[in-house]
């Protein structure tokens, strides 16, 4: 019994650091939004209690209806996007690059190395090149293309569209490089067997690969919800806290921080609303990522 306890002692030292970052950093914050999210605010100062009203106000109430619909909706456009396009070519990536290919280590380092570059820098780069007179509209007159060249963060129809090109070029060595672990943990035996049965490549891999690699396809996926639900930085560098123009880039999480602590109408801090929002982008996290766990793990294969 005594080696027992000794055990649960040790188990103990060595986890609750962990927890104690959990706590600190996740849960209290947390507890803490949906605590002020029930009081309504005078500046700084907590009031009184208004139980939902804030929740009501962001729903049903002007200018927060309107720019909490535009924001979700952004949202769901990089979550689609992204999901579709980043995740998509990170698959292919990494199958490809589990074919060995001819200088398959060199393109593993190219492609990896946007994933650690500060996002505040290259948020900030990328905004100097996609300018009218940047970078990138100087290349399409090069080649002979100026009718190519557009106010990329200037036209409301492709500015979103645009810092989320920018973000997959950043993130899509990161799924690349899970794909192609997982791939390649796939047993050699399986692949043998299917191909000794006549079996094509295609079929190899929609039938034995893809089922196999599911974990890691649900770790990506559950990641990118995370990530498109908390777009922040890639706004606030490339377009302002606005979410220029007019709203079109803005997110929840960039209507979270104007709101929390510069009201959209009044310019002063909301702190009762901004609670609430924050725990609105909470809840609808953990509900995608819940949905996304349960429909994905139906699909995992077991050897």
């Amino acid at each position: 019994m005594h080696k027992k306890n000794s055990e649960k002692l040790w188990i103990a030292f060595f986890v609750s650091p962990a927890m104690a970052i959990v706590v600190s950093i996740i849960l209290l914050p947390l507890f803490m939004s949906l605590f002020n999210s029930l009081f309504s605010w005078r500046q700084l100062i907590r009031d009184e209690f208004v139980g939902l009203e804030n929740f009501r106000r962001v729903f049903f109430t002007e200018p927060y209806k309107t720019r909490f619909s535009n924001a979700i909706g952004n949202n769901a456009t990089w979550l689609g996007v992204t999901m579709l396009v980043q995740n998509t070519l990170g698959l292919a990536m990494g199958y490809f690059l589990s074919r060995r290919i001819r200088g398959s280590e060199f393109y593993k380092r190219i492609i990896f190395i946007p994933v650690l570059f500060s996002i505040v820098a290259v948020g900030f780069l990328w905004g100097l090149y996609l300018k009218p007179n940047g970078l990138l509209n100087g290349f399409l007159k090069l080649i002979g293309s100026p009718e190519m060249a557009r106010a990329w963060l200037g036209d409301e129809k492709l500015a979103t569209f645009s810092i989320i090109a920018v973000n997959i070029w950043r993130w899509v060595g990161f799924p690349s490089l899970v794909f192609l672990a997982a791939i390649d943990s796939v047993p050699t035996e399986c692949l043998e067997a299917a191909w000794m049965d006549g079996a094509k490549d295609r079929t190899v891999f929609f039938r034995i690969i893809l089922p196999l690699i599911v974990p890691s396809i649900l770790i990506i996926t559950v990641l990118t919800i995370v990530g498109s639900l908390n777009v922040f930085e890639q706004i606030y560098t490339m377009a302002g806290l606005d979410g220029s123009p007019n709203y079109s880039t803005d997110t929840i999480g960039t209507l979270f921080y104007r709101t929390g602590f510069g009201s959209v109408d009044s310019g002063n801090p909301e702190i009762g609303v901004g609670s609430a929002i924050g725990v609105i982008i909470y809840f609808l996290t953990l509900a995608a990522s819940l949905v996304s766990i349960m429909s994905l793990g139906k699909q995992e294969v077991e050897l």
